[in-house]
């Protein structure tokens, strides 16, 4: 039973579905474009949804096959563009708007998407929560044309999951899963050999158990994150030789832990202290 301000939500949002008749939606695999590609497809056809994957560098193989398969599971189309972000100077130099140069890049194919396949608008699955976030991906959305349904209809992360978990998703309980880019310190340049050692790095310690963390790129360094009651686990002097001795195989000269504990675009907390130093 979903309670009644939840269904009120998921009503508006199928309510911006029948003003269309085909779709694209920019399509990772995680929790909310999941989510909006089902609804799209049991509100619209299956055969009238197309997911769109970006597929670069930046896409973690395993998440790229993850939304090939939910794609496959949800019944609808996939199709794989490489955006070419990595054709501009301005991504590569990775300054603190560096999602809005990528996401113009998807967003740039995906208006030639709509037109080869007759499509009527393109989604992304921005939610509620990401208003409040520090998003400069948003703009690029803004500038081209690309509609936000589930933030429209005031739908949080808490809400999509409820709701995936209603509609059988395996995604409900999925950990977030940005792009590799984000593990990279703003101003340290982006390039496929740092992204491929970042993924080869969180790789292992997925086959340790933590399902959540990241391994922030810092030049030579690696900073581990994991959930704080996590920490002791992964310190437990032999994982953390296996850990250390891995990630040093991979290319890290030092390897950190961060006491802090695991949090969404830590990174970002940078961008606030200059901001409160200024």
């Amino acid at each position: 039973m979903i309670p009644s301000a939840l269904a009120k939500k998921k009503n508006q949002l199928e309510r911006q579905f029948s003003r269309y008749r085909r779709v694209a939606i920019a399509f990772s695999g995680g929790v909310d474009s999941t989510y909006l590609l089902y609804a799209a497809a049991e509100a619209l056809g299956r055969e009238n949804v197309l997911a769109v994957i970006g597929d670069s560098f930046s896409l973690a193989e395993r998440e790229r096959q993850d939304a090939i398969a939910l794609a496959a599971h949800i019944g609808v189309r996939h199709h794989l563009v490489d955006p070419g972000e990595f054709d501009d100077s301005n991504y590569l130099a990775n300054p603190t708007n560096r999602c809005f140069y990528c996401k113009t890049a998807l967003y740039t194919c995906m208006a030639d998407i709509l037109r080869e396949h007759s499509l009527d608008i393109a989604f992304n699955g921005t939610n509620a929560d990401d208003l409040s976030d520090y998003r400069p991906g948003l703009k690029a959305a803004s500038d081209h044309g690309i509609a936000s349904p589930l933030a429209d209809a005031g739908l949080t992360k808490a809400d999509i999951r409820a709701l995936s978990k209603v509609a059988g998703l395996p995604t409900h309980d999925k950990p977030a899963a940005p792009c590799l880019s984000s593990r990279v310190q703003y101003g340290e340049s982006i390039t496929p050999e740092k992204l491929k050692q970042i993924e080869r790095a969180e790789s292992f310690l997925h086959g340790l158990g933590f399902r959540e963390c990241r391994v922030r790129h810092h030049d030579n360094l690696a900073r581990i994150e994991v959930p704080r009651d996590r920490i002791a686990e992964l310190t437990e002097a032999a994982t953390m030789a296996k850990v250390d001795a891995a990630l040093r195989e991979f290319g890290y000269q030092f390897v950190t832990v961060d006491l802090r504990g695991f949090r969404s675009g830590s990174l970002n907390e940078v961008i606030a202290f200059g901001v409160r130093q200024a």
